[in-house]
C-alpha cells in the first residue's frame, strides 16, 4: 500500500488527523491528572499492639512472637520485621512488589483476619492488635498551624474546624493532624490524709464514674403525653470535680474531694509528639488527594480554602505551609512545558542550519503533533503528568524527529534531483517504512525492561516505558502521512540542468567522505583504534561515581537528632528548641519545623517517617536556594556536635525515588541479645576507624535504659494482706499517677488521673520508697518498705528489632564527602566480613547495596526478553545475521562517550543514567539500520560494494548527524534539572561518540565482515565516484 501517495492525493483525511492531534493534545494538556511522582503504593501496613507494663523481650515472646507466626502464613508476603518495646508491639508487614495498588486492599482484609483469629492466643493484658493500612499514604499537602497564647482547647477546636471545613473541598481524600496539645485533669492527692480518712482508690473511681456517666432515667406519663426523665451531670464545670463527695461505707462522715486532693489542669507527662515551626509550638495538617485528581487543582483548592478559613481566625492563629506539592508539580510541569518549547525551537534551528527552513518547518510541525497526539492519549489511558512522564517526552524528544527527518531528507534530494512531489515521496516511504518500523519497535523495546520490571520500581518507572512506547509509534505514523503533504507544500522540485546537480558536493560531505574512505583503507587499524578506546573506557567507567537516585530539586533537608535511648522526650524538646535558634539565625534558612518523639506525616512520597520514640527528634529545614543546602548542613552538624556532645545528630538530602534508609548498613542476626549487641560493637568500631572515611555511624537497637526493679518480699506481703498488682498501683500512684475517670467536655473526654502531691525538695526516689500500699483485704495502709525488700537498678534492651522472625541488630553508617555508597561498602565490606561470627549468627547487606541490588535485579530479569525481541527484529530486517551482528557489535561501543561526558562532568551514574544508557542503545541501533539498509539497497541495484558502502554512508551522513545534533541539543535544557541531569549527561555524551560509531564504525565493520576491498589507487582516480541517489528507484 502507498501511504505516501494517499496522504497527498487525500489531503482532507491527512489534515484531519493534523486537527484532531493538535485539539485534542490541548484538550489533554489541560485536563491530563498531575502529580509530583507516579501514583506508587507503598506496599506497607503496619500491626500495632499494646501491652501494658511488659518489658520488651515479653512484648516480643508473648506477642509480636505470636502475631508474626500467624502473618508468616500470608502467600504475599515479601518482609516482616518488627520492633518490640517496652508496652509496645510494632510489626511492620511488606507485600510483594508484583501486586499492585487495586490488589492491595484485598491483601489487607486478609491481614486483618490472620490477627484477629490470632488474638484469643495473646496474653490477657494485651491490647486488640489495630492493622494500620493507611501507613503508605501520602500527604502532599502539609501545613503548621500556630496559635501562641490560646488554651489547648481552644487549638484544637480550630484545628478540628480547619479539618472539617478542608474535607468539603473537592478533591481532598483525608485530612491528618498530628500533635494536637492534650489536656489532663490532675488529682494532687495527699497521701497521708487519704490514709488518715481510710479513703481507697476504688472510692474515688466509684464516685467520678457514677458522677460523670450519662444515665437513663426512664419517662412516665402525664395526661396524654409521656415524659421523659433526665439527671444532669454532677458538674458543669472541671472545678466542680473537687465538690465531690466521697461517703464511707458504716460512717456518716462526708469527706470532699478538695479535702485530700487539690485540682490541676495540666498536660500529659508523656506526650506522643511535641512539634514545632519557626520557633513556635504548632499542630500540623497533612492533606491528601482522591487518587486520579489533578493536585495542581486540589491544591489551589485548598489554598483558598485555607485563605478563607485563616480570615475567619482571631488574631494570632496562623497557618504556615511546610510543603504544597501542588506548587512544586506546577513548577516541575510549567518548568517541563518551557524545557519541551525550548527543545522545539532548538530542533527547528538545527534544521533550518542544516536543511534550510522549508525542511525546518516540515519536521518541527511533525514534533510538535507528535508531542500534542502524546498528550491526548496519555489523557486516554490516564497516565498522569508527573516527573516520569515528562522525563519519558523529553527522552524520546530527540528520537522523534528521526523518523520525520529521514522521510523529509529522502524527498527533499529526490526532488531536488527533478522528481514530482508525490514520486518523491512515495519512493522515500515505500523504501524506508519497515526499516524504521522496525528501527522504532527496537527502540521502544529498549525501555521494557523498566517498564515491565515487576517491583516497586517497574511501577515507578512504567509511565516511562508507556509515553515512550506511544510517542514513537506516533513519530513513525506522522513521518510515512504528515511529513509527505508537509513536504509537498515546501519542498521545491530542482528545474533546468539536472546532471550537475549535486546534492552531496557541499564541504562537510566532501570532509566525511575522505575520513571514511581513509578509514576503509586502513580498516583492521580503525577497529583495533575502536576496540583500544573501548577498553580503555571501560576501565575508565569503574571511577564514575555510582548513586541509586539523585538529590531532589526542593530546597529541602533533614536533621535526624538522637539522644541517648531513654531520655525523656521534653528534654529532647528543650535540645530542638537550642538547635531551631541556631538553625533560624542563618540568613539561608527560610522555615524549619521540628518534631520531638517521632517523624512527621509522610508529605511526600520518598519519605519515610521515623516511628514514634521519645529520645529521637526530626528537623525539616527549607532553604532559599538547593545550592546551599551541602554547605549549610555541614556547618550546623558542626555547631550541633559542639552544643550536644551526647546527642548524635545527622543531616540527610531529600532524595528522588524508591529506596531509604542509611547509605551503608550491616545487618546482624541471631539469638541472643548480648551476642548480637557484641557484634554490633565490633561492627561500630570498624565503621568510625578515620580510614573509613564514615560518618553518623549507628544502631538501631539504640542504648540500653536503666529500669529500677523493686524486689518484692513475698512472706511479710502475705502477712500484710498485699498483693503485687497492689504493689504496682502504688508505684504508679507515686510516679505517673492513675487514671481513675475522665471528665465528659461537650464532644471530649478528659482523663482525670490521680497522683501523689509533690512534696517540695524531695527527689522522685524518696517520694517512690516513702508511698503507703493499700491492702484491699484489709482495707488499710501499710509503707511500701513493709513489702518491698529492696529496689535494683538494671540495664534492659527496649528495642528488641527482629526480621523476617529473627532477631536483627542493624549497624549503619552514612558517606562523607561526596563518596557514593559503592565506594565506601566495598572499603569496609571485608574488614566487617572478618569478624568471626558465632555458629546460628548471619551478617547480610542493606542499605543502597540492598536497593541497587534488587532494582537492577528485576531489571535483569525483564532485560533479556526486551534485548532478544530487539535482536530478533534486527534479524528480521536484514534477513541475514551479518547485518545484526555489526549493529550489535556497536552497542558496548557506546559505552565510550558515556564514560567520557560523566566523569568530564562528574556526575554520577545513577538509575536515570541507566535508562539514558538504554535509550542510547535504541538511538544507536535504529541509526545503524537506516545506514545498513541503504549500503543493501544500492548493492542490490549492482552498484559496486566499495562505492555503495562510500556512496550509502555519505547519503546517510545528515539525516544521522541530524538525528544525533538535534537530541544532544534538545536535551540541553535539563542538565539543570537535579533528577534528570544524569540521563542528559549520559544521552549527550553517548550520543555525541555512537555517531562517530555509526558514520565510521558501520561501514568499517560491513566492509570486513563481506570482505569489500577497497579498489587500488589509480583505478579510484581515474573513476571518480558518481553519488548515488539517496533513495534510488527499486
Amino acid at each position: 500500500m502507498d501511504i505516501a501517495r494517499y496522504s497527498i492525493q487525500k489531503p482532507v483525511n491527512t489534515w484531519m488527523i493534523v486537527i484532531m492531534s493538535l485539539l485534542g493534545g490541548l484538550w489533554g494538556l489541560s485536563t491530563v491528572g498531575r502529580l509530583e511522582d507516579p501514583a506508587f503504593t507503598i506496599k506497607q501496613a503496619q500491626v500495632i499492639t499494646s501491652y501494658p507494663g511488659a518489658t520488651a523481650a515479653e512484648v516480643e515472646n508473648e506477642i509480636t512472637e505470636n502475631l508474626e507466626t500467624a502473618i508468616q502464613q500470608m502467600p504475599q508476603l515479601d518482609l516482616i520485621t518488627s520492633v518490640s518495646e517496652p508496652g509496645l508491639s510494632r510489626i511492620s508487614v511488606e507485600i510483594k512488589p508484583t501486586y499492585d495498588g487495586e490488589e492491595l486492599p484485598q491483601v489487607w482484609d486478609e491481614l486483618r483476619r490472620k490477627v484477629n483469629d490470632e488474638v484469643r492466643n495473646l496474653p490477657t493484658g494485651a491490647g486488640t492488635p489495630l492493622v494500620y493500612d493507611d501507613f503508605g499514604d501520602v500527604y502532599g499537602l502539609f501545613y503548621a498551624f500556630t496559635a501562641d497564647g490560646y488554651t489547648n482547647r481552644d487549638i484544637r477546636d480550630t484545628v478540628k474546624r480547619i479539618r472539617r471545613e478542608l474535607l468539603t473541598v473537592p478533591g481532598v481524600g483525608k485530612v491528618e493532624v498530628a500533635g494536637e496539645p492534650q489536656d489532663v485533669i490532675y488529682l494532687n492527692v495527699n497521701q497521708d490524709k487519704m490514709a488518715g480518712l481510710g479513703i481507697t482508690f476504688t472510692d474515688v473511681i466509684g464516685v467520678l464514674d457514677a458522677e460523670n456517666r450519662i444515665q437513663t432515667n426512664g419517662s412516665g406519663v402525664s395526661g396524654d403525653k409521656r415524659i421523659r426523665l433526665m439527671t444532669a451531670s454532677a458538674f458543669d464545670d472541671f472545678r466542680g470535680i473537687q465538690d465531690l463527695v466521697i461517703g464511707r461505707a458504716g460512717s456518716t462522715a462526708m469527706i470532699r474531694l478538695s479535702d485530700i486532693a487539690t485540682l490541676e489542669l495540666g498536660e500529659p507527662e508523656k506526650p506522643d509528639r511535641l512539634i514545632r515551626h519557626d520557633g513556635h509550638a504548632a499542630v500540623t495538617i497533612g492533606v491528601s488527594q482522591v487518587d486520579g485528581t489533578n493536585i495542581v487543582e486540589v491544591g489551589e483548592r485548598v489554598i483558598e480554602k485555607l485563605a478563607a478559613v485563616e480570615a475567619q481566625l482571631p488574631v494570632g492563629m496562623q497557618i504556615h505551609p511546610i510543603y504544597e506539592q501542588n506548587i512544586v508539580v506546577d513548577e516541575s510541569v510549567n518548568g517541563f512545558i518551557m524545557n519541551l518549547a525550548a527543545s522545539v525551537v532548538i530542533v527547528i534551528g538545527v534544521l533550518a542550519l542544516f536543511m534550510g527552513w522549508r525542511a525546518a518547518i516540515v519536521v518541527g510541525t511533525v514534533l510538535l503533533l507528535t508531542v500534542m497526539a502524546t498528550v491526548l492519549f496519555m489523557r486516554i489511558f490516564a497516565i498522569e503528568m508527573e516527573r516520569i512522564s515528562l522525563g519519558a517526552l523529553i527522552i524520546a524528544m530527540g528520537m522523534l524527529v528521526d523518523n520525520a527527518i529521514v522521510v523529509a531528507e529522502g524527498m527533499m534530494i529526490n526532488m531536488q534531483r527533478g522528481q514530482k512531489a508525490i514520486e518523491a515521496a512515495s519512493r522515500v516511504v515505500a523504501q524506508t517504512m519497515w526499516p524504521l518500523l522496525g528501527a522504532t519497535v527496537i527502540g521502544i523495546m529498549a525501555f521494557s525492561g523498566i517498564g515491565l520490571s515487576p517491583d516497586a520500581t517497574g511501577e515507578f518507572l512504567f509511565s516511562l516505558f508507556a509515553v515512550i512506547g506511544i510517542s514513537l509509534l506516533l513519530s513513525w505514523v506522522f513521518a510515512i502521512t504528515v511529513t509527505p503533504l508537509f513536504g509537498k507544500y515546501f519542498f521545491r522540485t530542482a528545474t533546468g540542468n539536472l546532471d550537475d546537480h549535486d546534492p552531496y558536493k557541499g564541504i562537510l560531505y566532501k570532509a566525511y567522505r575522505g575520513i571514511l574512505i581513509g578509514s576503509l583503507h586502513v580498516r583492521l587499524l580503525t577497529v583495533a583504534a575502536l576496540v583500544g578506546i573501548t577498553v580503555v573506557c571501560v576501565m575508565a567507567f569503574g571511577n564514575v561515581k555510582q548513586a541509586f537516585f539523585p538529590d531532589s530539586n526542593t530546597p529541602i533537608f533533614y536533621v535526624h537528632y538522637w539522644s541517648p535511648q531513654g531520655t525523656d522526650i521534653r528534654s529532647t524538646e528543650a535540645d530542638l528548641k537550642e538547635m531551631e535558634k541556631i538553625v533560624l539565625s542563618d540568613e539561608r534558612v527560610a522555615t524549619v519545623t521540628s518534631f520531638a518523639g517521632g517523624g512527621a506525616t509522610r508529605f511526600m512520597l520518598t519519605y519515610a517517617p521515623e516511628d514514634a520514640n521519645p529520645a529521637y527528634g526530626h528537623m525539616i529545614i527549607r532553604t532559599h536556594d538547593r545550592e546551599e543546602i551541602d554547605m549549610l548542613a555541614l556547618e550546623l552538624r558542626e555547631q550541633f556536635a559542639e552544643r550536644f556532645p551526647s546527642a548524635q545528630i545527622i543531616t540527610k538530602r531529600l532524595v528522588f525515588g524508591p529506596g531509604g534508609g542509611a547509605k551503608i548498613e550491616a545487618r546482624f542476626s541471631g539469638p541472643d541479645a548480648d551476642e548480637l549487641k557484641r557484634l554490633g560493637n565490633e561492627a561500630q568500631a570498624i565503621f568510625a576507624m578515620p580510614d573509613n572515611k564514615l560518618a553518623d555511624v549507628n544502631t538501631n537497637w539504640r542504648q540500653r535504659e536503666l529500669v529500677v526493679r523493686p524486689i518484692f518480699d513475698e512472706d511479710r506481703a502475705r502477712i500484710s494482706g498485699v498483693t503485687r498488682e497492689e504493689l504496682s498501683v502504688a508505684l504508679q500512684f507515686s510516679t505517673e499517677g492513675i487514671r481513675v475517670g475522665s471528665y465528659r467536655d461537650v464532644d471530649e473526654s478528659i482523663p482525670i488521673v490521680a497522683r501523689k502531691a509533690e512534696q517540695n525538695g524531695i527527689s522522685v526516689n524518696e517520694s517512690v520508697s516513702d508511698s503507703l500500699v493499700l491492702s484491699s483485704n484489709e482495707r488499710r495502709y501499710v509503707p511500701i518498705e513493709q513489702v518491698v525488700r529492696e529496689f535494683v537498678m538494671e540495664p534492659q534492651d527496649t528495642l528488641i528489632h527482629r526480621r523476617d522472625r529473627v532477631r536483627t541488630l542493624t549497624v549503619k553508617a552514612e558517606t562523607t564527602a561526596g563518596e557514593t555508597a559503592t565506594a565506601a561498602l566495598a572499603r569496609v565490606r571485608p574488614q566487617i566480613e572478618a569478624i568471626e561470627l558465632p555458629p546460628g549468627y548471619a551478617l547480610e547487606w542493606g542499605g543502597e547495596y540492598e536497593s541497587t541490588n534488587d532494582a537492577q535485579e528485576s531489571l535483569g530479569a525483564q532485560l533479556p526478553l526486551g534485548f532478544l525481541v530487539m535482536l530478533i527484529i534486527s534479524i528480521l530486517l536484514f534477513g541475514s545475521v551479518r547485518q545484526p551482528l555489526i549493529i550489535w557489535l556497536m552497542v558496548p561501543m557506546s559505552i565510550n562517550g558515556v564514560a567520557i561526558a560523566l566523569l568530564a562532568t562528574d556526575t554520577a551514574f545513577g538509575f536515570m543514567s541507566l535508562l539514558g544508557f538504554l535509550s542510547l542503545s535504541g538511538m544507536l541501533i535504529k541509526n545503524a539500520i537506516v545506514l545498513l539498509e541503504e549500503i543493501d539497497l544500492l548493492i542490490g541495484e549492482g552498484r559496486d560494494k566499495y562505492q555503495a558502502i562510500v556512496d550509502a554512508s555519505v547519503s546517510r551522513m545528515r539525516p544521522v548527524m541530524l538525528a544525533a545534533i538535534t537530541t544532544i541539543l534538545g536535551m540541553a535544557p535539563l542538565l539543570s534539572d537535579a533528577f534528570f541531569r544524569g540521563m542528559a549527561v549520559t544521552i549527550m555524551g553517548g550520543l555525541a561518540f555512537a555517531t562517530v560509531l555509526t558514520l565510521i564504525a558501520a561501514p568499517v565493520l560491513y566492509a570486513l565482515f563481506f570482505r569489500v576491498r577497497p579498489p587500488k589507487k589509480d583505478k579510484t582516480k581515474a573513476e571518480p565516484s558518481v553519488p548515488a541517489d539517496a533513495v534510488p528507484a527499486k
